[in-house]
């Protein structure tokens, strides 16, 4: 098992990718066991000198005004991830659970929460045995942190709670016991350390981009393979064409179809065939998918920021200030959410408005539906319905979150991000978007591999025909459908169509 070191080094989304398929260890280096442990003597001085400071000798909220006796202080912790562990719904996935423990474990490296070394120590205990607390997904506004699912991770820390633990759910006890590992006491300004932060949200946010960068570039490797096998123009694609417009994002867009089109035999069939002007949905593809790039370049930045970043509350600083703030609100993180999931609905419309092309029928020699005998058979026109579908419900899910506020706290917390859910229906967008691009894999290979048998695919898109005929049947007879269009969606998200593409024919 790989062992991530935790330092103050700066962590790109792809550092985070692992997490999301399988356990990987964590260390913590000496500079950062350091930084823990001077802010937590800094802590003890401060408490020492009896000044108030919010949530570690005072109440929470609105009822922060209220002083707690140095010997209830320990109590006031454990009292607040008890009664913040409140959350509903479906757990997160393991993989989102592991990247949010990853992430408490930074911001507390940082050197500015206060807790002893045995909090981010737990932490690491738990990541390195594969004990994932069992953290519902709804119930977070993603303003005063992510309170109520990070509770529920605490709970775990402190033995309370359920776990999943060597493919069982079970008591968090339980687990502990049975690992050999004495459930966390939590001190002074440990409680509020563990439920304050954006964690859950920049974990949701560090999938979504992960997943997002797949899609994008699988999405050019489609557009081309449609390109090519609707016989429509390559020379849109020109970067002479493209050096007239500034966005980067077109211009990687244009030179990835060019370079998958390369060496195409179907391409040169109809170099002379007169066609001037292909729909937008075949000729604009630098354009809209490079926008996408774009718009997703900027999310990937926001949210990596934020994965580096502490959001804890309050601060302690080295000089002895104890200052509270708001580092635990996510409204940048919601808004680069909303920002990615408009992004990759426009990848999924545009692909469905290239499947429905193929419907029509093109030309003499592809039919209407890719059926191999229209009419006594249907071909391809209940796949399209169900990208039409898909492409639809992402234009309702990419309904901004982060303009859509909730008073909550008793009015102390009067604009919340709800980041969480900008990052759940982001995911939802992301996995709807894999399924149109599936769908336009198969129509598109099939009709390569039916009515354009006897000339060769380009470069890239011989690849990505290949890699469909292994794992698909790229055949026009009626069939059962469904399992060949799951089939190719989750080659789709999980990169390996991708991958096996760009291991030959790099893209941008």
């Amino acid at each position: 098992m790989a062992t991530l070191s935790i330092s103050n080094r700066s962590f790109t989304f792809a550092d985070f990718g692992p997490l999301l398929e399988h356990p990987q260890r964590v260390s913590l280096s000496p500079s950062a066991r350091t930084s823990i442990r001077n802010s937590n003597k800094t802590l003890g001085i401060i408490l020492a000198s009896q000044k108030p400071v919010y949530g570690v000798n005072t109440g929470f909220g609105k009822l922060s005004d209220i002083s707690i006796p140095p010997e209830e202080q320990n109590q006031l912790q454990l009292n607040l991830v008890r009664s913040h562990a409140a959350g509903v719904g479906k757990p997160f996935d393991l993989g989102v659970t592991r990247i949010a423990m990853v992430l408490k474990i930074l911001t507390m490296a940082k050197g500015y929460s206060g807790v002893r070394i045995d909090v981010p120590e737990q932490i690491m205990f738990f990541l390195n045995h594969d004990i994932l607390p069992i953290m519902p997904r709804q119930g977070s506004v993603g303003a005063s942190g992510d309170l109520a699912p990070l509770a529920h991770m605490a709970l775990a820390l402190i033995g309370e709670g359920e776990v999943h633990f060597q493919e069982r759910i079970m008591p968090a006890m339980l687990a502990l016991k049975e690992a050999g590992r004495e459930p966390l006491e939590l001190h002074a300004k440990e409680g509020i350390s563990l439920v304050n932060g954006t964690q859950v949200s920049t974990a949701l946010g560090l999938k979504a981009v992960i997943e997002a960068d797949r899609i994008i570039k699988s999405a050019d490797i489609a557009g081309a393979l449609s390109v090519e096998a609707s016989l429509s123009s390559k020379d849109v694609f020109a970067a002479k064409i493209h050096a007239l417009k500034k966005h980067a994002g077109q211009k990687a867009s244009a030179q990835n179809i060019v370079t998958l089109l390369k060496g195409s035999k179907i391409v040169a069939s109809h170099a002379e065939c007169g066609t001037i002007q292909d729909p937008y949905s075949f000729r604009c593809i630098p354009h809209i998918h490079g926008a996408s790039r774009e718009l997703f370049t900027a999310a990937a930045t926001i949210i990596e920021h934020e994965a580096n970043s502490v959001s804890d509350n309050p601060l302690i600083f080295p000089n002895g200030d104890a200052v509270s703030s708001g580092h635990f609100h996510a409204e940048a993180v919601a808004q680069a959410l909303d920002a990615l999931a408009v992004s990759i609905a426009e990848i999924g419309a545009v692909s469905e408005r290239r499947i429905h092309h193929f419907m029509k029928g093109i030309g003499e020699d592809i039919p209407p539906f890719i059926a191999a005998a229209p009419g006594l058979e249907s071909g391809f026109m209940i796949a399209h319905v169900t990208a039409a579908a898909l492409a639809s419900e992402n234009k309702s899910l990419a309904h901004p979150a982060s303009v859509d506020s909730i008073t909550t706290s008793g009015g102390q917390e009067d604009l919340v991000s709800m980041a969480p859910w900008a990052g759940r229906k982001c995911l939802k967008i992301i996995r709807n978007t894999a399924q149109i691009l599936g769908i336009e894999y198969l129509v598109s290979g099939t009709v390569t591999n039916t009515f354009h048998a006897k000339l060769s695919p380009g470069n890239g898109t011989a690849k990505a025909v290949n890699f469909l005929k292994k794992h698909t049947a790229l055949k026009p007879k009626d069939r059962p459908l469904q399992k060949d269009m799951e089939s190719v969606a989750a080659a789709v998200l999980n990169g390996s169509l991708l991958s096996t593409v760009t291991k030959t024919v790099p893209l941008k």
